[in-house]
């Protein structure tokens, strides 16, 4: 399970400790990813979605994850959320 948002594409970011005497050593700045399950509400059903937390923030910005979907860059989304927002398109054709 690789440690990448799937709405938003964000993984992780390489660094350096440094400590008091200035010696730096590399690290890695990991995502702050949880395992959430999103509602859709044009599909009526949920979603288990492994975000970060900004991501999730922006989701409740947007209003949702339709609207975040409708807007998002299909480069940035998992393969998992491309199917979502292919199914929500279906779905506005349809109606």
């Amino acid at each position: 399970m690789s440690r990448v948002c799937e709405l938003t594409g964000k993984g992780p970011m390489s660094g350096n400790n440094v400590s008091h005497a200035n010696n730096k050593t590399r690290r890695r700045f990991l995502p702050n990813l949880n395992e959430v399950t999103l509602l859709s509400e044009k599909l009526n059903r949920g979603y288990s979605l492994r975000i970060s937390a900004a991501a999730l923030r922006s989701v409740d910005h947007r209003g949702g994850l339709d609207a975040f979907l409708s807007k998002a860059n299909d480069a940035d989304l998992s393969d998992r959320a491309l199917k979502i927002k292919r199914e929500l398109s279906k779905a506005d054709v349809q109606a």
